[in-house]
């Protein structure tokens, strides 16, 4: 990711792609190669791809390579193996099998020959569903009342209910988000697929951020997925957190206005070093 700009309004000289409409976390500059831009800039570091990014440009790069419409992107796990950084990125894609009902492909995002993710997605062929009923888990999760088209970010937590400052919810409650997210590549509109597959990193958000801010740093994601949202607002909502000896585990449930679609799973390290209180945010305009 590019470095910090000097305000939250202002490009890094390095960051010179043209304006843009709607925020984009890269621009294209060839069929496999992009630059990030400050949109795609983390938290964690002054040069350092956020985990949505990099998501979404894994899970984008899979679809347009190998998604078919009568096939459902069921499952992509992100591997996160280093920090990002803002230099040009490339994807590189390769089809692992091509089952009668089930394909399974690859991405690996690399930097200077180096690969800092790996992501695996598999796909069913969509079909008639089974005779019988199943068990269903009674999930409820009520949105804000009016979604500022202004704002990318709604979060809530038990207790103090639905705001657009992160800061709000440093507590030790259940939280939750609606986000509708930036474009992964400038120019070209996010994919239904692309779009739950950016949101669900907001699990490590509503599962790890606590009464001094997050400490633990996702090293993946997976998210399962029934159906694609119906959407471009999406819900997370935690299920659970567990977390020992500096290794935690979190679990969201996703939604849109029909109900429940998916899943995330991430696993995390402590990283108290860098650990992000928003309350001294260097980027308020994100997180408020």
């Amino acid at each position: 990711m590019c470095p910090a700009p000097s305000s939250d309004d202002e490009r890094s000289a390095l960051c010179e792609d043209a304006p843009v409409t709607r925020p984009a976390h890269f621009t294209q500059l060839d069929q496999d190669r992009f630059q990030p831009t400050r949109f795609a800039q983390s938290h964690w570091g002054a040069d350092h791809l956020n985990g949505p990014a990099v998501v979404g440009l894994a899970a984008r790069a899979l679809e347009t390579q190998f998604g078919l419409p009568e096939l459902m992107p069921a499952r992509l796990t992100v591997d996160l193996f280093r920090a990002a950084k803002g230099v040009p990125t490339e994807t590189v894609t390769r089809l692992v099998r091509d089952g009668r009902r089930v394909r399974n492909a690859e991405c690996e995002i690399v930097q200077g020959g180096v690969t800092v993710a790996r992501a695996t997605l598999v796909q069913y062929r969509r079909g008639a569903p089974p005779r019988g009923e199943e068990w269903t888990a009674a999930m409820d999760f009520e949105p804000p009342a009016d979604l500022d088209q202004g704002r990318p970010i709604n979060i809530g937590s038990d207790g103090v209910g639905w705001s657009h400052a992160i800061v709000d919810h440093q507590n030790a409650a259940r939280k939750r988000t609606v986000n509708r997210t930036a474009d992964v590549v400038e120019g070209t509109d996010n994919t239904p697929f692309v779009r739950a597959a950016m949101v669900a990193e907001g699990t490590s958000l509503v599962t790890n951020l606590g009464t001094a801010g997050v400490g633990y740093i996702n090293g993946d994601l997976t998210v399962a997925l029934a159906r694609l949202p119906v959407d471009d607002w999406v819900g997370v909502q935690a299920d659970a957190h567990w977390a020992d000896d500096g290794v935690a585990v979190g679990t969201a449930t996703l939604f849109d206005h029909l109900g429940a679609f998916g899943t995330g799973v991430v696993t995390a390290i402590g990283n108290p070093g860098a650990q992000i209180d928003f309350s001294d945010d260097p980027f308020p305009s994100r997180t408020h």
